[in-house]
C-alpha cells in the first residue's frame, strides 16, 4: 500500500468515527425527547429507553447507509458497464473513419 493510499484510508477511518459519533449523539438527542414525553418515566426506565432507543436508531442508520452504499455499488458496476460499451463503439467508428480516410486517399492517389 502506498503512502497516498494509507493516506486515503486513514481518512475514511477518521470519517467513518466522526460519522458513527456523530449519529450517536444524534441518538441520543432523538431518545432524550422521546422520554421527555413520557414524564411518568422513573430514572431508571428512562436511562432503559434511551438505552434501547439510541441502539435502535444507530442499528437503522447503519442498516441505510448499507443500503446506500450497495446501491452506490450497484451505480457503479452498470455506469461502468455503459462506458466501457461506449468506449468501445466510439473506438469502432474511429477505425471505420480512419479507414475510409485511407481508402479515400488511396483512391485519390491511385487516379
Amino acid at each position: 500500500m502506498t503512502a497516498r493510499e494509507e493516506e486515503r484510508a486513514l481518512v475514511a477511518q477518521v470519517e467513518g468515527h466522526l460519522l458513527l459519533a456523530a449519529t450517536r449523539a444524534e441518538g441520543r438527542r432523538a431518545a432524550a425527547r422521546l422520554a421527555d414525553r413520557l414524564g411518568w418515566l422513573t430514572d431508571s426506565q428512562r436511562a432503559d429507553l434511551e438505552g434501547h432507543f439510541e441502539s435502535e436508531y444507530l442499528e437503522l442508520t447503519r442498516s441505510s447507509w448499507r443500503r446506500t452504499a450497495e446501491r452506490g455499488e450497484q451505480l457503479r458496476r452498470e455506469y461502468e458497464s455503459r462506458y466501457r460499451l461506449l468506449r468501445g463503439r466510439l473506438l469502432a467508428c474511429f477505425l471505420l473513419v480512419c479507414a475510409l480516410l485511407t481508402a479515400a486517399a488511396l483512391l485519390t492517389l491511385s487516379g
